[in-house]
């Protein structure tokens, strides 16, 4: 025996055993990343790593490197803030502080010892005085007396003026009140230097007490100076009602006796310098994101130069420590939105796809943000020019809602964490990704996101508003800031327009706008159904209706299980005849074996199936046409065929699995209720006389078969449900197969003419 090889003869060796290349990557891995869902978000992951950093270090090295900026030279390109930057002016702060050191008054204090000491001198003048001249001594001893005890304090001729007024007690007594006063306003020593970098207006005044410590700003205007006693003693004077002779005596009876009691403190006056050095506001600037530091084309002025340099310093540095945080935050952003695609959180197990969408969505907005976050246009936020509504909308279309609202959160935070966003563009962008989350509720038409663009538009502009209040922007941006802020939100909504359909076809999701369509009973399939099939084709729109009443009371979807009703017998249109609801007089199973019969029977959900995924239909409407019968028994064909074993003992075994369908129960709720409507509408058909208590009670018992067979185990339905469905489907079915009346019989030729109107009830 010959064997012919086609093709060239090549040795064998143990090549067979070594792994391609493909091979030997994918052993690299454990199979956990290989795994098609996995490897999305790892790709979604280093895409966005290596954009961040290709921008961080291209960026950096654009400002770092550039030295060809100079004051006074026209700049040959414009330079951006990539973020939103604060920082002290140290020369505008220290100017501050100069000038605040500069309104720092010079501190005095005032002597209470020197007070006192002078008053006391000059109680003992006025004692000796009043008592050498109750004495009654001569003017010229009088006069002698106090010259040997104030010797040189007094003129002569103040002195014999004093001893002519006849009582000096009351002239006395009047200059010892003059001195209080003075002594307490205080008489200060002015230092030649060391005030001439102080507060040129105001001096601060402490008086310490037993008690208390009192502070007072005084106008140097007002202080008494040694120069300017006697100004201040005729000041005094002239302010109350004083007798002429105190007048001309009190200048030269006082002057002696006021001396200075207020000094200047050096070390008081440092202090508070101290104090408003350290209690001085810094000046601070802000560079807003996206603001052109120096704009191509203008020359550079010295605050351009120094917004620059401010630029280049406060970049952040591209070491280990800044490239592990963004490693750490960016793995903890996808870690989070792969836990958010699990069951637990999206409430079901994501297809692949969807995986995809989700990853690749949230790559692309990461990735987009970095890179919009250079424009050149000054907003209050730069999210503003990100459709971060477009990216919510989606997901909330395509898988549920849900997980978009999840995804509205994340997403912006994950932009803020990498440096893309400040603290407006996060919120910004949260608030519009958060209500276009939940836009789109109970949207049937396509017309509706352009309605829920005008809701994301209205939130946009809240948000705005809220942002430019805020950061305190001029009113001239208001405009400007808000039509874009609108613009987002409307464009976002009709991008969706746009971008939908395509991911609908691509994803083959179920989403209520395709389901709308699907529902057109004009639809090319559903006629042909109708030609083909007629009976399946109204037993199909019977289930419909069953199981849309059914879902919107256990607060399913109903449009869903709508569509899948009317698809579920698809495959009936290949063999309609072998179906009892197409038959009139002739049932073709009469002359087959029942092994036979249950295999036609059962092959048409195959073929639905089959039928379905070359029309492309949704996932979910082929899991309905899979699942409405499980995998039940097809009883009618499997005790036929037990009664002819029983008769012909000469047969094989009957097995149970010829006679039952190859699908498997329910997984949905949507697909449960299905395949109770399916089996409920048949079945009543075969009342005779049906009533709404027969009807409900076959109904029942039909539900608990289904219940006592595990159909219904894996279809999340509760008792409470299965009684809802029960009631929604007696109701409607009894609406279907309402009572009629007897018409009378009347002899003679019938015409519309002679039909009695039968208390106006029409036939149907």
């Amino acid at each position: 025996m010959k064997i012919k090889l086609k093709g060239p003869l090549t040795t064998m060796k143990n090549d067979s055993k070594r792994p391609s290349i493909p091979g030997r990557i994918y052993k690299l891995f454990p199979p956990v990343i290989m795994k098609g869902s996995n490897l999305a978000w790892l790709g979604a992951f280093l895409l966005c790593l290596v954009v961040i950093l290709l921008n961080l270090n291209s960026s950096r090295s654009h400002i770092i490197l550039s030295d060809e900026f100079e004051v006074g030279r026209v700049a040959d390109r414009d330079v951006i803030a990539e973020r939103y930057i604060t920082y002290e002016d140290e020369r505008a702060t220290r100017l501050r502080i100069e000038a605040q050191e500069r309104l720092v008054p010079a501190v005095f204090n005032h002597s209470e010892r020197v007070t006192g000491e002078q008053q006391q001198r000059w109680r003992r003048f006025a004692s000796l005085a009043e008592s050498l001249f109750n004495e009654g001594r001569s003017r010229a001893a009088w006069r002698l007396a106090l010259h040997s005890e104030f010797p040189g304090y007094f003129p002569d001729d103040a002195l014999n003026l004093l001893y002519e007024s006849g009582e000096p007690a009351p002239i006395l007594n009047n200059c010892a009140l003059l001195l209080d006063a003075l002594l307490y306003r205080g008489i200060y020593s002015i230092p030649q230097t060391g005030l001439e970098n102080l507060n040129p207006d105001v001096i601060e005044l402490i008086r310490h007490s037993p008690s208390r410590i009192e502070q007072e700003r005084i106008p140097v205007r007002d202080i008494i100076g040694p120069d300017k006693i006697s100004e201040a003693i005729t000041e005094f004077i002239n302010a109350g009602s004083y007798p002429p002779l105190l007048i001309r005596l009190a200048p030269q009876l006082l002057e002696p006796f006021l001396v200075a009691n207020v000094f200047y403190s050096p070390d008081d006056t440092a202090q508070r310098i101290v104090e408003t050095r350290l209690n001085t506001e810094p000046v601070m600037r802000t560079i807003e994101q996206g603001r052109r530091v120096i704009r191509k084309g203008f020359m550079i002025t010295e605050e351009d130069m120094a917004e620059f340099q401010i630029l280049r310093m406060t970049l952040p540095e591209n070491d280990l420590f800044t490239v592990f945080s963004l490693l750490i935050f960016l793995l903890l952003l996808f870690g989070f939105l792969m836990f958010f695609c699990s069951r637990r959180i999206a409430g079901r197990n994501l297809l692949d796809s969807e995986v995809y969408l989700v990853a690749g969505i949230s790559a692309l907005y990461i990735a987009g943000s970095v890179l919009v976050r250079t424009i050149s246009i000054e907003f209050a936020a730069v999210a503003v020019v990100v459709p971060t509504a477009l990216v919510i909308m989606l997901p909330s279309i395509l898988i549920n809602a849900r997980l978009a609202l999840l995804l509205a959160m994340a997403l912006p935070l994950g932009a803020f964490l990498t440096g893309s966003f400040d603290a407006p563009s996060f919120v910004f962008a949260l608030v519009s990704g958060v209500v276009a989350s939940y836009s789109l509720q109970g949207a049937e038409k396509r017309m509706d996101l352009v309605k829920a663009g005008l809701v994301i538009a209205a939130a946009n502009i809240t948000a705005m508003l809220a942002i430019l209040l805020w950061r305190r922007f001029p009113i001239g941006s208001y405009p400007f800031s808000l039509f874009w802020a609108a613009f987002n939100g409307i464009a976002s909504g009709m991008l969706v327009l746009g971008v939908l359909s395509p991911l609908e076809q691509a994803l083959n999701a179920a989403t209520s706008f395709r389901l709308i369509e699907l529902s057109d009973l004009n639809a090319p399939v559903l006629k042909r159904l109708f030609t083909a099939a007629p009976g399946t084709y109204s037993h199909s729109i019977m289930v419909a209706n069953l199981a849309e009443a059914a879902c919107q009371d256990i607060e399913a979807n109903p449009l869903l299980a709508r569509v899948g009703a009317y698809y579920h017998d698809l495959g009936k249109m290949e063999n309609p005849a072998y179906f009892v609801e197409n038959q009139t007089d002739y049932n073709r199973h009469d002359d087959m074996a029942p092994r036979l019969s249950a295999t036609v029977i059962r092959s048409h959900v195959k073929l639905g199936v089959e039928k379905a995924r070359q029309l492309a239909l949704p996932r979910e409407v082929i899991e309905i046409i899979s699942e409405h019968h499980g995998n039940s028994v097809i009883t009618w064909f499997y005790d036929k065929a037990l009664k002819q074993e029983a008769a012909d003992s000469q047969k094989a075994m009957i097995k149970v699995d010829d006679f039952s369908y190859p699908g498997t129960p329910p997984r949905s709720r949507e697909s449960a209720v299905v395949m109770l409507a399916d089996m409920a509408e048949a079945a009543v058909r075969t009342l005779e006389k049906p009533t709404a208590v027969k009807i409900e009670k076959f109904v029942q018992e039909l539900i608990a078969k289904k219940v006592e067979n595990g159909q219904l185990s894996q279809s999340e339905l509760t008792f409470r449900d299965l009684e809802t469905i029960k009631n929604a489907f007696v109701r409607v079915l009894t609406g279907y197969y309402h009572t009629r009346i007897e018409y009378p019989k009347i002899d003679g030729q019938m015409d519309n003419k002679n039909v009695p109107a039968s208390n106006g009830t029409a036939e149907t």
